[in-house]
């Protein structure tokens, strides 16, 4: 939801304006500028993210594919040990980031 978020904020708008409901099949259209999600499983990839661009003649895919949990803990453990030396609050992963402008 994220991605979805980034996206719609950077056509100005809320995500809830933009966002498409579920479409059936192949070929059925979602609406001019609709921003559409979709979800897979397989067996042996932990997570993975795309984004995909899309237009009649093209589209361009970012994918983000995790192989191995240990990643995560490792984040995990990053992000601990900076709020180890943050005062009591609520924080988002913005913070963590450093993204936060805080």
């Amino acid at each position: 939801l994220m991605l979805g978020e980034a996206a719609a904020e950077g056509r100005g708008k809320p995500l809830s304006d933009l966002q498409a409901g579920p479409y059936d099949g192949r070929d059925a259209a979602r609406p001019p500028g609709a921003i559409g999600f979709s979800v897979r499983r397989m067996g042996g990839v932990i997570g993975e993210h795309s984004v995909s661009f899309g237009s009649d003649s093209e589209i361009v895919t970012l994918t983000h594919t995790s192989l191995d949990r240990s990643l995560f803990a490792e984040g995990a453990l990053k992000a601990a040990a900076w709020a180890l030396n943050q005062p009591p609050g609520l924080y988002s992963m913005d913070d963590v980031l450093g993204l936060s402008g805080n």
